[in-house]
């Protein structure tokens, strides 16, 4: 998400694009960048504990960041925006 951007007009475009082009429910995949602390890695996880949710993790090449991508069948694109809310309350975490 674009820092310049008003957070809650991106949620409201991004659910106009989500539903728009995807039948829903549907698998939806997450991306989150974060530095590499396994706290944070753990805390974003919790997000998406009980759902089916495919998680992988990569760090990157200094080890300073990790990569965080989730894949889990979402109910509808308002299910979509609430888990970025939810994530965005970590501190650090860059959303893709």
């Amino acid at each position: 998400m674009s820092t310049a951007q008003n957070p809650e007009e991106f949620y409201s475009k991004l659910k106009a694009q989500l539903g728009d082009t995807s039948l829903w429910p549907a698998p939806y995949l997450f991306k989150f960048i974060v530095p590499s602390s396994q706290e944070k890695i753990s805390q974003i996880c919790s997000f998406f504990n009980h759902e089916g949710a495919v998680i992988d993790t990569k760090e990157s090449r200094t080890g300073k960041y990790t990569s965080v991508s989730i894949n889990v069948k979402m109910k509808n694109p308002d299910a979509v925006i609430a888990k970025y809310k939810e994530v965005a309350s970590v501190e650090g975490v860059i959303s893709l």
